[in-house]
């Protein structure tokens, strides 16, 4: 399975947290096949709005989302 990565930001209440404040405005930059192109996208992104303390990117490890059995602690 790939390991796919998602990044996406917006206007965050509180920027220690990821609590967006609208939903309808955030920025989707896009889903990437790796973390180093995800990285990459990030600071990018995370770049054209560094004056704005509000705003906030993130990347998301969508396969771990996909198979969250992978991340299970062994049995035993």
């Amino acid at each position: 399975m790939s390991k796919l990565h998602l990044v996406f930001g917006g206007r965050v209440s509180d920027p220690r947290g990821v609590d967006f404040n609208d939903l309808d405005t955030i920025d989707v930059v896009g889903v990437f096949p790796d973390y180093a192109s995800a990285e990459k996208a990030w600071r990018a992104a995370a770049q054209r709005t560094v004056d704005d303390a509000a705003m906030k990117y993130v990347v998301v490890h969508l396969h771990r989302l996909l198979e969250p059995d992978l991340l299970a602690p062994p049995k035993g």
